[in-house]
């Protein structure tokens, strides 16, 4: 299986962060709020934090009132509020064992972090907050949300020093970030999803209850979506179990019938829930897939 190669901010290929950067025409209001999907940009007025009360004035908008302080009281007081200009989304990628496959120059995990490295550069460029989760498992490193150079380094740092390793549990994952992220964002997730898919979705669904909006990219390498392999195989478990010996091609159709089922479950219950759900191919440029999207997703927003 392929290493990973390491990363880091110099490393990062210009002409692919350039030709990203250049989707601004396309990407500018979907960076705006970072792929708000649905949600009305923050820059526009939509996520608000209350400051304080004063007292009304002939002029001000009575939807402002404090209905509550004026039936105790009788005193008439508006609420004043702060605009959060920086609207905040949360990368999750898996650093599993399972990432660490590869069959063209590059596993998955490589593929993963460089497609993170480069949202964190898209959503940082937009001058709004990027935090960072690694996990396997278990939450591994988190990078609360932040902005500007610094958060940058943080970001990149971080992915350069992670290895897969461990099994995975995305289901709980999602499940968890769902009740401990307290500031609404989007959060996108980049793994290979080898986990139960209704678990998954279940997660999905939690985080949309509590006002995020999940991305899921979902990074496979072409040996496993069309099983390239013939002859006698070895197989060793990524996550778990042990090791068996069978011949590819008593296993090739049954096993392309459960990849299939497994990806469709998880496609349709995002589109069910209104989610993101996106299959990258290591063995396409980054800046291809990732443009592809961005486009498709300003459409939805045009639409």
């Amino acid at each position: 299986m392929a290493r990973g190669n390491a990363l880091s901010a110099s490393s990062l290929d210009p002409a692919v962060l350039d030709r990203l950067s250049k989707l601004s025409l396309v990407a500018r209001s979907v960076v705006e709020g970072f792929m708000a999907g649905a949600h009305r940009s923050p820059l526009r007025g939509a996520s608000v934090e209350f400051a304080q009360h004063r007292e009304y004035v002939a002029g001000d908008d009575p939807r402002f009132i404090d209905e509550r302080i004026f039936a105790k009281t009788g005193r008439l007081v508006v609420k004043e509020f702060i605009e959060e200009t920086n609207f905040s989304s949360y990368i999750a990628v898996d650093a599993s064992r399972s990432m660490h496959f590869g069959t063209v120059g590059r596993t998955k995990f490589t593929y993963a972090r460089w497609c993170a490295a480069a949202l964190a550069y898209l959503i940082l460029n937009s001058r709004d907050w990027a935090g960072l989760v690694i996990f396997d498992e278990k939450l591994r490193r988190e990078v609360p949300p932040g902005g500007g150079a610094p958060q940058a380094l943080t970001l990149f740092r971080e992915l350069e020093a992670a290895e897969p390793s461990g099994d995975t549990q995305v289901g709980e994952l999602l499940v968890g970030l769902a009740e401990r992220l307290r500031r609404r964002g989007i959060v996108i997730v980049v793994s290979d999803f080898f986990d139960d898919p209704d678990r998954i979705v279940d997660g999905v669904r939690r985080l949309s209850v509590a006002g995020h909006e999940p991305i899921l990219l979902q990074v496979v390498d072409p040996a496993e979506r069309e099983f390239r392999l013939d002859g006698h195989l070895k197989l060793e478990p990524l996550e778990s179990g042990e090791t068996v010996r069978v011949d590819a091609r008593t296993i090739r159709d049954a096993y392309l019938e459960e990849m299939a089922r497994h990806t469709e479950t998880l496609a349709s219950g995002c589109r069910a829930l209104g989610a993101d759900f996106v299959t990258l191919d290591t063995a396409t440029g980054l800046d291809v897939a990732l443009s592809a999207f961005l486009t498709r997703r300003m459409g939805q927003r045009r639409s």
